[in-house]
């Protein structure tokens, strides 16, 4: 796989101390979160974890690139939600690894509608673009 040029437009600067079990920050403050394994994981759950950090991530990044799709398409997508799922766990051939559940409510459109919108998006989405062929992904529409 050929690895393509990009025009950098923003820089998102975040610095984690502790890993796991810590803190997380952004160079600009906007971002300041305890991080604990959660309670399923050994953890005391008492802060947000780097899964939960993934799925806000990939479930906003998705939910613009929705938009833009939805605009060109002229279809309305308001009143929509895009939900990511993200499962951690051990990889067959050792090391951990994840995957994710994208599940997209669009009220206003038929479901034939929103499988297309959904694919589309897929594939404008910088966080579908950056996990393509190396995490299982999956869309669904509710």
């Amino acid at each position: 796989m050929t690895i393509q040029k990009l025009d950098v437009l923003y820089t998102a600067v975040a610095t984690a101390e502790n890993g796991r079990d810590g803190r997380v920050s952004s160079d600009d403050g906007q971002l300041d979160v305890i991080v604990n394994p959660p309670k399923s994981m050994g953890g005391s759950g008492a802060g947000t974890n780097p899964e939960q950090l993934f799925a806000a991530g990939y479930s906003a990044c998705f939910q613009g690139a929705l938009g833009v799709v939805a605009r060109q398409q002229k279809a309305d997508i308001s009143g929509s939600t895009v939900t990511a799922k993200v499962g951690f766990g051990k990889l067959e051939a050792g090391g951990f690894g994840l995957e994710v559940e994208l599940v997209a409510s669009i009220p206003n459109v038929d479901e034939a509608t929103a499988k297309d919108l959904l694919e589309k998006a897929h594939q404008v989405c910088p966080y579908s673009n950056a996990t393509r062929g190396n995490i299982k992904v999956e869309l669904s529409v509710v």
